[in-house]
């Protein structure tokens, strides 16, 4: 009841629309029954020739002990009965037919415009999520809640809810003609009602929970696909086609078993709606001889009475089908939700500040860090630096040592579990998120780029960049020259993460990027691993721009590349080990020095 109550919170900038539909699919359910109470004269009048002239009754009004007239209905020169009729009829199925397609629309309009802000919602809220989020949530999951589990709520809310306002009017319109016709029988056929409505409410609870089980197992399989499709050269260097294929078969049944129970469940409200019709048909039949034969109901009101009931069944059983469909939406929403509730960790302070420039050094006060998921593995222990505006601070050690996790501590992807980070002495928990990364460019070690233009791509961290900003940014990552080459230059498409470029120069691509958003603090995370050594050698002086005075930090396994660092940084097992420069580190007889004779021998 929770989630439904959210989900309609949705709609409530939409309301006048809303009630607008209400309103016209209330005219159309009621020339529904328009339709049904004209049965009666069919059969009484119209067929039947000898029938007394008198006026047409529709039905009575029982508090105001008034009763409607089908004469009242339509222009007084018109007196004949089948005109009369037949007038009515048209009018009726013309009235229920604009409404009906007005009604549509305003209620599918609602149901869209809603979802789209519900999709808006959660797309925004996982984009500022923090880097613990991503961990915990792979790709194909949060693809298949954005996409799959928000289109059954967009079904729901959308042509279902349409239907549903559809179909209860026309059935709340039935009911009153059959209750108008012969109250104790349709006391008595409206009996079964409850005997349907108490499975189904059981059946809902049931779907819900099937629906919940196949959009899980949707989001594995989004997930496999998603994976064998981004990793297929790695699928097709190790031979692993049929390992996958067979991942994807098993994932792929799962769905199906899952779907097939919903299948399972929901058909099953369909058949029991239609037997127990047809019991209450073969009930009023026997009952109608004995009525007609005594002269106390005409074929006429029987026959009104009977086609007003059996299109009762129609809504009764659309509805029901209709509930089904909400309990999947609402079985959909759990996930949804989830995210939408999820706390954001990484969060600025209410008041915090902006960080306008930086101009004398970062910090590290006796920082330790564990991640969330592995709180018994310390990642830093207990670390103390300083890094001083415009040096170039390189990070070594071995894998696993803490490098990279030191450097996303910079632009608060995370925050320690102990100490503090500071620029210029301030706390960066401190800082305006959005002010802090803007002085902070950064290039992963693993390379993304859009699937859109070069241009685009290098002018990602600064809209509006002229096209001469572009080049020069390109060509102090020395990527220019290889651009220049491409069919469209500039404008060439990468396709998707630079698929169309080698891995040195999608990182080209990725420098430059960084480069041309200015930022005086630069991160290289292994950021020219896929350079030869002269390019790499070449690269970094230019990210550096002494006369600029940018704050280089690198990560970087090659130490024949970080020779000319201001300060070298030794990590290993979390906790720094040596700081100083290459020609003191060299022969120190620590880490460095072992680190480095193994490159020598290997180059040797």
């Amino acid at each position: 009841m929770r989630e439904l109550l959210r989900l309609f919170g949705y709609v409530r900038p939409y309301v006048p629309s809303l009630s607008a539909s209400v309103l016209l699919m209330a005219f159309a359910g009621a020339a529904h029954g328009l339709i049904a109470l004209l049965i009666q004269p069919i059969f009484d009048r119209v067929l039947n020739p000898s029938s007394p002239e008198q006026d047409v009754r529709l039905f009575d009004v029982p508090l105001l002990n008034h009763t409607i007239y089908l004469n009242d209905l339509v222009p007084s020169s018109i007196h004949n009965v089948w005109t009369m009729t037949a007038a009515a009829i048209l009018t009726a199925f013309l009235v229920r037919g604009i409404a009906d397609y007005l009604g549509n629309y305003l209620i599918n309009r609602v149901g869209l415009s809603a979802v789209t802000d519900l999709r808006q919602q959660v797309f925004d809220r996982v984009l500022h999520q923090d880097a613990q989020f991503f961990d915990e949530n792979s790709t194909g999951s949060l693809m298949s809640s954005i996409m799959n589990d928000i289109e059954k709520i967009q079904v729901a809310t959308s042509h279902i809810l349409a239907d549903w306002l559809r179909q209860t009017f026309v059935a709340l319109a039935l009911v009153i003609v059959i209750v108008q016709r012969d109250w104790k029988l349709a006391l008595f056929s409206l009996t079964v009602l409850p005997i349907v409505m108490l499975p189904t409410a059981k059946l809902g609870r049931r779907i819900r929970r099937s629906t919940r089980k196949a959009q899980d197992d949707t989001a594995v399989l989004n997930q496999i696909l998603q994976e064998t499709i981004s990793g297929h050269q790695v699928v097709k260097s190790f031979g692993a086609e049929h390992y996958e294929s067979n991942r994807f078969h098993e994932a792929a049944r799962r769905l199906r078993r899952s779907n097939l129970k919903y299948v399972a469940q929901q058909a099953i409200s369909s058949p029991l709606i239609e037997f127990l019709g047809a019991l209450t048909i073969v009930g009023l039949l026997t009952y109608a001889r004995s009525q007609i034969r005594q002269g106390q109901m005409s074929t006429g009101e029987f026959t009104s009475f009977v086609i007003a009931l059996l299109m009762l069944y129609e809504p009764v059983k659309r509805l029901v089908g209709i509930h089904n469909i909400f309990q999947q939406a609402l079985g959909a929403s759990q996930k949804v939700f989830e995210y939408l509730d999820r706390e954001i960790l990484i969060r600025e302070k209410p008041h915090a500040k902006e960080l306008k420039r930086f101009q004398q050094s970062i910090r590290f006060d006796g920082v330790s860090f564990h991640y969330p998921s592995a709180p018994d593995t310390v990642v830093l222990d207990d670390v103390t630096l300083e890094v001083k505006a415009g040096e170039i601070v390189a990070l070594v050690g071995p894998s696993g040592a803490g490098k990279s996790t030191f450097a996303s501590l910079i632009p608060r992807f995370y925050d320690p579990v102990k100490g503090q980070v500071t620029i210029d002495g301030v706390d960066l928990r401190d800082f305006q998120l959005a002010s802090l990364r803007s002085r902070i460019s950064i290039v992963a070690q693993e390379t993304f780029l859009f699937n859109t233009t070069v241009a685009e791509n290098i002018g990602y961290g600064k809209p509006g960049a002229t096209e001469q900003e572009i080049r020069d940014a390109a060509r102090d990552a020395l990527a220019l020259e290889f651009v220049d080459q491409l069919p469209d230059g500039l404008r060439t498409m990468l396709g998707e993460r630079g698929a169309r470029l080698s891995g040195g120069q999608r990182q080209r691509i990725a420098i430059a990027r960084a480069l041309l958003e200015n930022a005086p603090i630069l991160i290289l995370d292994e950021a020219t691993s896929h350079l030869d050594t002269e390019s790499e050698i070449l690269v970094q002086p230019s990210a550096r721009q002494p006369d600029f005075g940018r704050t280089v930090v690198v990560i970087a396994h090659r130490l024949s590349t970080i020779r000319r660092a201001d300060q070298i940084v030794v990590l290993d097992r979390g906790k720094i080990v040596e700081t100083g420069k290459h020609e003191e580190l060299v022969n120190a007889g620590g880490v460095y020095q072992r680190l480095h004779e193994l490159q020598f021998h290997e180059a040797s």
